[in-house]
């Protein structure tokens, strides 16, 4: 039984609770109950021997917790009497709860954060409690049967069927195996000393967990590839219920849970002197982080680069670039005395929209100028569609370092893998695409290779950049008197010498002749404004209105911007691009950029589309008129079988 077909099983059990419980409610009973199975299946084989352990120390005063981890050869213990079997149909409810009770303190947590106790009252009132604990005490989930690989992923379609089943979103929760395995892939690969190394200890960090999957087939990953090789995971996840399953995942697996924390990553990082050789995560796409606005702005302002959020904020409605400065805030410092060189590899996966989202100076634009300005951003790599279980958008892969190879200093990769892919046999929700072993392994060797070519582009960090500069263009009115912009005029606070301009007929194209036909010879610069405002219409073909320096007034109805790639000349460029067009534009040359202080305010993007765009020809218009011609003929035949 595959994993699907074994979760497609264990979900079968909601049959007895259809009627009682709603819909939207199976998951909640049936995710715990798995879990729980699990743990008895692992604890099984030293059950007998805890328990003994257990009663003739009881009593001693000994920390249990010190000695009876090893009895059972896991991390965790039970020294209950009782097993999902031997509950007894009287007092089910007394003996599970005892049963629980009695997991040791890093177990029984799980099902705190699951709030069990109250399903199972639930469950006792619908008087299901007892055929519930039969029907998962016969399901087997022993290690020999089901490796933990093979249980992370029945947890995960699990998931998914509970999030189907209450409308949820999935994919909140889990990323895909196959973009895991992609994205590890690419991290892990160029750390030679940690793959071929004796006695290598790494650490590697997820700050949106969910039920732990990344983190599992990382450290499955490393020791298929180095078994000599040690990953310790740390994460940090906000959903109650996916944490409690990571944590059993994790004591399972053996690691201590004291580093898999729960609470918001954003407002509330819960390792925050940590660094981290690895950082792994899959972030919601484009979800709003109003929730922790508040204390994500006053980490900003407060503590500047010295936080999390330094170089700026992106808008409310995606907070996918503030996981971004979340991880790169836990990079390790590089450090040339260590074998290992020191420095952090992260591996994200995000939506399209981090990349170009926000124009210059803004704090999108911002964040990205600061990635690509230290250099952290090694590749990005353009994913299929339709691969995640929740949404078919097309997503993307970054990889970042602060310690590249010497080759690809100053450098980022591209790389275009959304026509690799393969057709799922039978979708999952938006899911109709995978990643083969083999894709994912051509992926990796265009990493690798680091050349040119159809699907690789190399460029210069600054090839991302602009400056934007500001184009002025002169206001030109010409100027005449109506009745109405009279009124207007004489209605405005700045006002003056109505009177003067009541007399006047015709038309000025500058406003000097137009003074000076009312007999004016000054204003003030109130009236001024008003005189503009009420009695001037834009006309091309008028002089430009001066200042009171001569200076030629700006037109913000014309105004323009320009964006300059970074390295070229912008009076060059202004004089080649904008004068051809515009003679009389210039530049505005206040607008600065607020940290280099130059013409012009730098912004960055990377346009994916642009880069690997090609051109596709129309097809000849002999070829589509015959295209026409057989369609009408076809048609024709059909008809005359249908008149015949």
């Amino acid at each position: 039984m595959n994993q699907q077909n074994l979760a497609d099983f264990i979900w079968n059990v909601a049959d007895v609770l259809r009627g009682d419980f709603k819909q939207s409610e199976f998951g909640r009973i049936i995710l715990p109950f798995t879990v729980l199975r699990r743990l008895e299946c692992v604890l099984e084989p030293t059950r007998d021997a805890v328990r003994t352990q257990y009663q003739a120390l009881k009593a001693s005063g000994v920390d249990l917790d010190l000695l009876l981890p090893g009895t059972a050869g896991a991390t965790f213990y039970n020294v209950s009497q009782f097993s999902l079997a031997s509950l007894g149909s009287t007092s089910t409810r007394a003996n599970l709860e005892d049963y629980i009770a009695k997991f040791s303190a890093n177990a029984r947590q799980v099902f705190e954060h699951f709030a069990f106790d109250g399903w199972l009252e639930k469950l006792e009132k619908a008087n299901l409690l007892y055929l519930v604990t039969q029907k998962f005490a016969a399901i087997d989930l022993h290690p020999a049967t089901i490796s933990n690989h093979e249980m992370g992923l029945v947890f995960e379609h699990l998931i998914r069927k509970f999030a189907e089943s209450a409308n949820d979103t999935a994919g909140e929760f889990f990323t895909p195996r196959d973009v895991v395995r992609l994205a590890t892939t690419l991290v892990f690969a160029p750390d030679h000393q940690a793959l071929n190394g004796e006695g290598v200890v790494r650490t590697v960090y997820d700050c949106a967990a969910g039920t732990g999957g990344f983190l599992s087939s990382a450290i499955e990953q490393v020791a298929e590839w180095n078994p000599n090789a040690r990953l310790v995971p740390y994460a940090q996840e906000l959903n109650p219920e996916t944490y409690a399953i990571s944590v059993a995942d994790k004591l399972i697996q053996g690691f201590s849970t004291q580093n898999i924390k729960l609470g918001n990553t954003l407002s509330n990082d819960q390792l925050p002197f940590e660094q981290f050789d690895y950082c792994l995560a899959n972030p919601p796409f484009g979800v709003k982080w109003e929730k922790v606005q508040k204390q994500v702005q006053d980490e900003h302002t407060q503590q500047g680069y010295a936080g999390r959020f330094g170089p700026g904020l992106p808008r409310v409605g995606d907070g996918s670039l503030l996981f971004l400065m979340h991880l790169l805030s836990k990079r390790k410092p590089v450090d040339p005395s260590l074998q290992s060189g020191g420095g952090t590899r992260i591996g994200i996966v995000l939506s399209g929209s981090p990349l170009f989202n926000g124009g210059a100076g803004s704090g999108e634009s911002e964040i990205r100028r600061w990635i690509l300005e230290n250099d952290w951003l090694e590749a990005i790599v353009a994913l299929p569609t339709d691969l995640f279980y929740n949404t078919g958008i097309g997503t993307y892969v970054w990889i970042l370092s602060n310690h590249k190879d010497a080759l690809r200093k100053g450098k980022v990769q591209l790389i275009d893998a959304s026509a690799m892919h393969a057709p799922m046999r039978k979708s999952l929700g938006s899911k109709r695409k995978y990643l083969s072993d083999e894709q994912i392994a051509e992926i990796a060797k265009l990493h690798e290779a680091f050349e040119q070519g159809p699907n690789s582009k190399i460029f210069a960090t600054t090839d991302f950049g602009y400056r934007r500069i500001t184009v002025e263009r002169p206001l030109r009115l010409r100027f005449s008197v109506t009745a109405d912009k009279l009124a207007a005029y004489q209605a405005t606070k700045g006002s003056d010498q109505a009177e003067a301009f009541a007399a006047l007929e015709g038309n000025f194209d500058n406003l000097p002749a137009f003074l000076k036909a009312a007999g004016i010879k000054k204003l003030s610069k109130g009236a001024q404004k008003a005189v503009l405002a009420c009695f001037g219409d834009r006309d091309a073909d008028a002089q430009p209105v001066l200042d009171d320096k001569g200076n030629m007034q700006a037109d913000s109805d014309l105004r323009e911007f320009e964006n300059v790639p970074l390295g070229q000349s912008i009076d060059a460029y202004f004089e080649r691009e904008v004068l051809p067009h515009v003679p009389d534009a210039w530049i505005d040359t206040g607008k600065l950029d607020a940290k280099d202080g130059q013409v012009g305010i730098v912004g960055y993007e990377i346009n994916f589309n642009r880069y690997f765009y090609v051109y596709q020809p129309p097809r000849p218009l002999a070829e589509i008129d015959a295209d026409l011609k057989a369609v009408e003929a076809e048609i024709a035949a059909l008809l005359g079988e249908v008149t015949a």
